[in-house]
């Protein structure tokens, strides 16, 4: 009798506790609601989740956010892997989910130097891959995919990450040494971007086109990126918006840089998004603090110190970054337009285990079991302090 009534007690005492945490999850204010007056919230979606292999996340994503873009789904790679292929079942079901479920919904990317076939950069019949080739291939690809959700997709991350962290347009094939190629600009010229916009524009008129990059608040950088919106603006080629990728760690950009290039591309009269935002946790194992995919670097256990779990005080301390990042946020809210995480939770996140394998890293604001970190709360405070 005495060994039941203690099983009671902590049946009831589990029960109560699960209960207090739905209620709580029920009373708290989601993202998309703490920030309605100041900007869209977004998240990326991996395929597994548009597909419904992760309906949990799709679940989290449809209550937290309002705005979503995909990680990979519509990447030329993916949507059109042979010249006459085209695979647009995972973008058909991420732009329903996103209709469904009444999101902003972000087409990514059209042109970037990665994630794009080889046969996309090759020559006809022999010859060198040359600016008419180039122009109808990016003219034909955008046509389609563009042409495809016109009216259905609100806005389209046209051109990635064209400019060096020097300021200077990247130039020859890709892997070229020491700035990463562009074979776009190496056939086409420095008119490639124009282009893409205005096979974009023709594609959904209706469609906001944005530019998106990272390392932003470089100085060389923001002085590249505004001449190269302001003279996109001169030629009348509609641009509404940059993307600024915020591939944080926990001491870079310092906040005074943040600040700083917000400032700066403000004045440029175009929308401005943060566009991939997760603040890993982790000591970078170089000076680097680029977002290139194909970076690679070594590490040791040292540089892996979390692969079990993040302890609390730096929860704590990711919490104060994220809250010191969106009091920014909120400074320049008539400015920004949406902050899209990259991704819905950490174990989706893809700096796990970049530049070095295997590495776990904790950077966004809900953990792997689905549920709001520390980070979360620091966030909805800034929004709605108590």
């Amino acid at each position: 009798m005495h060994r039941a009534r203690i099983l009671l007690v902590a049946w009831c005492a589990l029960g109560g506790a699960i209960a207090e945490r739905n209620a709580a999850a029920v009373e708290r204010p989601t993202l998309k609601d703490a920030f309605r007056d100041d900007f869209l919230i977004g998240t990326a979606l991996g395929t597994r989740q548009i597909m419904g292999q992760e309906p949990a996340a799709l679940d989290l994503s449809a209550r937290e956010f309002s705005a979503i873009t995909p990680e990979n789904c519509l990447k030329w790679a993916l949507v059109h892997p042979e010249p006459d292929e085209f695979d647009f079942e995972p973008a058909d079901k991420y732009v329903a989910w996103g209709e469904e479920n009444g999101m902003f919904i972000v087409g990514h990317t059209l042109i970037w130097h990665n994630q794009t076939p080889a046969w996309a950069f090759a020559g006809v019949d022999g010859k060198p891959f040359d600016r008419e080739t180039a122009l109808v291939r990016i003219k034909s690809h955008i046509g389609a995919v563009v042409g495809r959700y016109k009216g259905r997709i609100d806005g389209w991350d046209v051109v990635n990450e064209a400019i060096d962290d020097e300021g200077k347009l990247r130039t020859g094939p890709v892997g070229a040494w020491p700035r990463r190629g562009e074979p776009w600009h190496a056939a086409i010229g420095d008119d490639y971007i124009e282009q893409a916009f205005r096979f974009a524009h023709a594609a959904d008129p209706d469609a906001e086109l944005y530019y998106n990059d990272f390392n932003e608040w470089y100085p060389a950088k923001i002085k590249a990126i505004s001449k190269l919106v302001t003279g996109l603006k001169t030629k009348g080629v509609r641009i509404d918006g940059l993307g600024l990728q915020g591939h944080w760690g926990m001491d870079y950009p310092e906040l005074a840089e943040i600040d700083h290039m917000l400032t700066e591309y403000g004045k440029l009269g175009v929308k401005l998004m943060i566009t991939e935002l997760d603040v890993s946790v982790l000591p970078p194992p170089d000076r680097s603090t680029d977002a290139d995919i194909t970076r690679r670097a070594r590490g040791d256990a040292a540089g892996n110190p979390y692969p079990n779990e993040l302890p609390a005080d730096k929860q704590q301390e990711l919490a104060e970054r994220y809250a010191a990042i969106f009091k920014i946020f909120l400074k320049h809210r008539d400015e920004i337009d949406r902050v899209t995480f990259w991704g819905v939770h950490d174990g989706q996140s893809w700096r796990n285990g970049w530049p070095v394998g295997s590495r776990v890293d904790y950077p966004l604001l809900f953990d792997r079991q689905y549920q709001p970190k520390p980070a979360f709360d620091a966030v909805i405070e800034v929004a709605e302090p108590q």
